[in-house]
């Protein structure tokens, strides 16, 4: 009765879920609900939520649909309108994280001020910027960003928007939760005036990481800087795949658990002061001190690690646990956790859409059920809390991050233990002395370093296995629920009947159909890599990958972010052939990365190209996979290389049509493809298919080759806003004119084609899975109501 009555009470868990529920729908429905529907849904839900019934949980969930669509409409409302994007606007503001200095960039995040000679659109609003040194690598005077400063400087901006690909990171659903307003670079650095040295928490922040780095040794600093401030700029991609491969990269980043470390020490401090003269008790009880003592200490750390979402979260937690102090009241964990999670959603629905939210939310609700009599015996209880949370959080774990740690349960062993408990305190113990007085720190730190050090190798020899870290294949919408049923079925008491059944549950999940082509079809996956090309080519059981997208000096790598994700969410663990089309970076850039990461049995580049350890490409070399024919169709033998007009042109020809890829040849090439196929029926460049030359840039497509293909769909492979303006409208209504459809991965994101019994079927990734946030479908709907003499509104 006693749990019913809780579950059913204004701030239960029951009103919880339903206010969860809510969010959730909101978030999810690939449309914003206007704001009429909105506004009646809260109307309705506060009373309902707070009238004494069983269904008040009902009530919380129309509250929570209700705010989340508000907060998304504002959120989608401050984002840069589209005439003002390619403007150079000058702004003043406040850089309010710490920046991160890489080789040939520093980028940093500028709150405008909100002053009258601000732009209107900007006023107040959040801008992520970059900037660059310049093209040869002459410093620009970046190095002197730190965070805390003021800065005026000329800006040019654009709305946010991400490339939209199988496995690939949503930037513009992380945009859409951080009210990000626009997205840029600097103009005329040298131009760039700072108006206020650093000051605040963040510039305290970053001046305690550097005195971190000058004082303890390079391979532990980076570490103690991020446990103990939250600074994880310093951690290479090497070090975030040892912690991915073990697991362990929720306690690296000051987590949850940290800060209740922190309220914990504090309470204990507090309640050791009230000991000592127990006259305080007279005014204040020692309970009621201890409790305010943890939720100063919470909140004091939360500041050192700038706030950021985990901490924030955990301390609303330990408020309501105060609070219930204070106030006398006993409360069950899942109570507190339920109210914690109301107070979150009410302040910032967006988080909803954080990784963090569900993990830490869920990963203690597991923890709570699975584990009501914890404490009792210390290393039994660590162990099932371990075992607890790899079983519950694991189908999340794969649908957030596409991954499970295999070496996770066995890491976090060790590393829960010692990090947290000797690691992470000694950090703490160091910073804490050193904000006192510079010096009385280094041996607390340097003793942090020494402990550290004692565990990293373990895992970085666990993480060398192959078997650290699985990969998982993208799967279908119903697999997660499935999972988490099958979850609560393999955490029920023992005895129950049935519990290995289980596991079948999470086959959806963990082992997800590959979808793969028959005998004699083709799929194609032509990726978003922005500027550039790359298409994955798929038989029945060998897959090609044609050009690998750009890489850039400022750090980004299609290879690494587009095509390696792509392939893993795609279950493509090896490749049979790569061919990198020409040498030129939109091309070629990403090769290295996936030859790093992945094995290929043939690689293949123009001669001459410079692009090390590849075999030529020669027209007429033909092989065949599974009834699909491959086909070179240029360069011919002994054709110089030239850039552009020696790329590799391939013929993909299967039982279903054939697929044409040109790389970036010209209109001479073309001519001569066109020459070269009246002449031998074996180089017909017939295609129903066409990857267009040059991501449809004007010296290609000439209209002879057009008119040759045949073809129905000719894709064209382009960047958002790209400064060649490709493609054409020319040559994109040339096409079009020849009755092909031009799907363009710049508007469409990933664009799949399935050569197959049933014709050819088009599959774009925006269009097949649409999100409210969705950058190309905004800025269509603003140019139409501008077309139409219309104000944009996200409703």
């Amino acid at each position: 009765m006693a749990t019913q009555q809780a579950h059913s009470r204004p701030l239960g868990v029951a009103v919880a879920g339903g206010l969860l529920a809510g969010v959730s729908l909101a978030l999810w429905l690939p449309w914003l609900a206007p704001l009429w529907l909105l506004l009646l849904a809260l109307s309705i839900g506060m009373p309902a939520w707070w009238r004494s019934w069983r269904g008040r949980w009902l009530g919380a969930c129309l509250v929570g649909f209700a705010l989340a669509g508000l907060h998304a409409t504002h959120a989608l409302s401050v984002q840069l309108p589209a005439d003002w994007e390619k403007r150079d606007v000058v702004v003043s503001g406040r850089i309010i994280e710490l920046p991160q200095h890489q080789p040939r960039r520093t980028a940093f995040a500028l709150r405008v001020d909100r002053a009258s000679d601000q732009s209107e659109p900007l006023r107040g609003r959040l801008l992520r910027l970059s900037w660059f040194d310049e093209r040869d690598g002459t410093g620009t005077g970046r190095e002197r960003v730190q965070a805390g400063q003021r800065w005026q400087m000329t800006v040019r901006l654009r709305a946010p928007r991400g490339l939209r690909n199988p496995g690939g990171f949503d930037s513009e659903k992380h945009a859409f939760a951080g009210r990000v307003t626009a997205t840029g670079y600097v103009r005329d650095p040298g131009q760039a005036h700072l108006q206020q040295a650093g000051r605040g928490i963040n510039a305290w922040r970053g001046a305690m990481s550097q005195r971190i780095a000058a004082s303890v040794a390079p391979e532990s600093a980076r570490f103690l800087s991020a446990f103990a401030l939250g600074d994880t700029r310093g951690l290479d991609d090497g070090d975030w795949h040892i912690l991915r491969a073990n697991g362990l990269s929720h306690l690296v980043a000051i987590s949850g658990m940290h800060v209740g470390i922190v309220a914990g020490f504090f309470a204990l401090a507090m309640a050791g002061v009230w000991w000592l003269f127990p006259g305080l008790g007279r005014r204040v009880p020692r309970p009621m001190a201890a409790a305010i003592g943890g939720l100063v200490g919470a909140v004091l750390y939360a500041a050192v690690a700038g706030f950021a979402l985990p901490t924030v979260r955990t301390v609303l937690m330990v408020a309501v646990v105060a609070g219930m102090r204070i106030q006398r009241r006993r409360s069950t964990t899942l109570e507190v956790l339920a109210l914690a999670m109301i107070a979150v959603l009410i302040v910032d629905p967006l988080s909803a859409l954080t990784a963090g939210f569900w993990l830490s939310f869920f990963g203690v609700a597991w923890l709570v059920w699975c584990l009501p009599e914890a404490g009792r015996r210390p290393l039994h209880d660590l162990v099932s809390a371990q075992g607890v949370a790899t079983i519950g959080l694991l189908p999340l774990t794969a649908v957030l991050f596409d991954q499970a740690s295999l070496a996770g349960p066995l890491s976090n062993l060790v590393a829960v233990p010692w990090w947290t408990l000797v690691v992470v305190p000694l950090s703490l113990v160091g910073t804490s002395l050193e904000l006192l007085h510079a010096g009385w720190g280094l041996w607390a730190w340097d003793a942090a370093a020494w402990c550290f050090q004692l565990s990293w190798p373990l895992f970085d020899t666990m993480a060398a296995s192959d078997k650290a870290l699985w990969w998982l294949r993208e799967s279908r919408w119903y697999a997660l629920p499935l999972a988490l049923v099958g979850a609560f079925w393999l955490l029920l008491p023992r005895g129950l009947p049935g519990r290995p059944l289980a596991l079948l549950l999470w086959l959806p999940l963990l082992w997800p159909a590959r979808d793969l082509p028959e005998p004699g079809e083709v799929d194609i996956q032509v990726l978003d890599v922005g500027q550039g090309s790359s298409v994955l080519v798929r038989t029945s059981a060998h897959t090609l990958l044609y050009d690998m997208g750009p890489s850039t000096p400022d750090g980004f790598d299609s290879g690494e972010r587009v095509v390696i994700p792509a392939m893993r969410a795609l279950g493509v663990a090896r490749l049979a052939r790569a061919v990198v089309s020409h040498a030129d970076n939109d091309h070629s850039g990403g090769f290295e990365a996936v030859r790093s990461r992945t094995g290929i049995d043939i690689a293949n580049a123009p001669e001459d190209s410079g692009i090390a350890d590849t075999l030529p490409c020669v027209a007429c070399e033909q092989w065949e996979w599974d009834g699909v024919s491959f086909r070179f169709m240029h360069p011919p033998p002994y054709f110089p290389y030239l850039g552009n007009d020696a790329s590799c042109v391939l013929r993909v020809t299967g039982k279903y049509g054939t697929a044409l890829l040109l790389g970036d040849v010209g209109k001479v090439i073309e001519r001569d493809l066109v020459r070269r196929s009246r002449l031998d029926e074996a180089s017909s460049i017939k295609a129903e298919v066409v990857l267009v030359s040059h991501h449809g840039a004007a010296n290609a497509s000439d209209p002879a080759l057009v008119e040759a293909s045949g073809a129905k769909l000719a894709i064209m492979s382009s960047g958002h806003g790209n400064r060649y303006g490709h493609p054409r409208a020319e040559v994109t209504r040339r096409w079009q004119d020849a009755g092909a459809a031009t799907p363009d991965t710049a508007q469409d994101g990933a664009i799949r084609i399935r050569m197959g019994k049933a014709g050819i079927a088009v599959e774009t990734r925006r269009a097949a899975r649409p999100r409210l946030w969705d950058a190309a479908r905004r800025e269509n709907k603003t140019l139409v109501e501008a077309a139409a003499g219309l104000s944009y509104r996200p409703d």
